[in-house]
């Protein structure tokens, strides 16, 4: 325990009092005394008067001492409380575990201490890579990384750790210490997600090869050789013009969602790039949405040219402007899209959404009032689109309605 101000004061008084009260002492006797006494009694005084001193840097050298193993026994003991410790020989044999390391493991200390390293690991390990590995510790080469281990039970379960040789004052290694905590949970669900991404990745390819045959080749070969031979007398006596205009009209915007989507499934890939051009912004929507049942209530101004992959913009776009429809109570549902500056905005006449409740909606699969429709991706996915132009969104609660503000960079 480190000394306080008044005890060291305390120390340095009492030393110049008895130094103090010695030299009258020795004041007295010298002068009934020879010389050679004199010189005895001065070295006693000299000794006797700085043995405070004395004291005090002795007790200041335990202080320290006692400080820096205390320091090392509690650093030891909040790495034992949250991580598996383990100690190993140089021959891979366990000397000593802790609890959690046996929790872990599923064995009690009994079962493990005196054991070979070997028994935790699968049957079908690479031996000369393992030979290798502990060649290494004995050199004193620190090894970490996620190790795949089996438990009692024969389970698998997957560790981060930190084997650490132990080493003498000369470079010797006699001893090595890992430390490891259990990431089964996040390593399952890692593995989880690879499974599901390469899913992805072989539909994306099928949509970007497989139907863009079907949407963009067939079928428009399709309808033009059948227009081809009908002529409108034709079209008028067999009443098909508006089943034709309709699937003229549906192919036209499926083009465009198929063409939004492919984009998309291309960020899939490793080292995706986002493909982007010099747009005007106001054509470029106003041409998304021309073959929407929503266009005519779609108030948009000059919003000037920005660089833009034009597919997914419009994507992400358009699905703001389908929730500021959807959720408007409004007799007269209509949307403005307008900039000012570097900002586009995207203002509803609905019911109005705080930036807070964005953000939580903003969340994947999370939904509304109407939870029965949707999944509950489309804001996300959106968010995420404009993240890949690099652009933020926020939401501004109006008095009446809701501005979704974009901050073009």
């Amino acid at each position: 325990m480190k000394l306080s101000l008044i005890a060291r004061v305390f120390i340095v008084v009492s030393a110049l009092i008895m130094l103090t009260f010695f030299a009258v002492q020795t004041a007295v006797v010298i002068g009934y005394a020879d010389n050679s006494y004199k010189i005895i009694l001065f070295g006693w005084f000299c000794v006797i008067a700085f043995m405070p001193f004395f004291f005090y840097v002795i007790i200041e050298l335990v202080r320290k001492m006692r400080y820096k193993f205390q320091t090392i026994e509690d650093t030891l003991g909040a790495i034992d409380k949250s991580n598996a410790l383990v100690e190993f020989d140089l021959n891979g044999t366990i000397l000593s575990c802790n609890d959690i390391f046996c929790t872990t493991t599923g064995y009690t200390k009994e079962e493990l201490i005196g054991k070979p390293h070997r028994m935790l690991l699968p049957s079908n390990i690479d031996i000369d890579g393992y030979r290798s590995f502990w060649y290494d510790l004995k050199r004193g080469k620190v090894k970490s990384g996620e190790f795949l281990r089996i438990n009692k039970q024969g389970q698998e379960f997957w560790i981060y750790g930190n084997y650490n040789p132990i080493q003498n004052p000369y470079g010797e290694t006699y001893r090595v210490l890992k430390i490891a905590s259990d990431i089964t949970e996040s390593k399952l669900i890692e593995m989880e997600v690879h499974k599901k991404n390469g899913y992805l990745e072989h539909a994306a390819k099928i949509l970007r090869h497989d139907m863009h045959s079907g949407i963009n080749t067939y079928i428009p070969r399709g309808l033009r050789s059948l227009k081809r031979r009908l002529n409108d007398k034709q079209i008028n006596e067999l009443k098909i013009g508006s089943p034709l205009k309709m699937i003229q009209e549906g192919l036209i915007h499926t083009q465009k969602v198929y063409s939004g989507v492919k984009e998309f499934t291309n960020l899939v890939k490793d080292d995706a790039q986002l493909d982007k051009a010099l747009c005007n912004l106001k054509d470029t929507i106003t041409n998304y949405l021309s073959s929407t049942s929503y266009s005519k209530q779609v108030i948009i101004e000059e919003l000037g040219e920005v660089e833009v992959n034009e597919a997914l913009f419009c994507t992400a776009v358009d699905n703001l402007i389908r929730n500021g429809l959807k959720y408007n109570d409004s007799s007269t549902k209509s949307v403005r899209i307008f900039r000012d500056g570097n900002t586009l905005s995207i203002e509803d006449n609905g019911r109005g959404m705080s930036q807070e409740e964005f953000l939580q909606l903003s969340q994947p699969y999370t939904r509304g009032k109407d939870k029965e429709k949707g999944s509950g991706l489309g804001l996300n996915i959106c968010i995420a689109i404009m993240n890949e132009h690099t652009f933020k969104v926020s939401a501004e609660k109006l008095e009446i309605g809701t501005r979704i503000n974009i901050e073009l960079k």
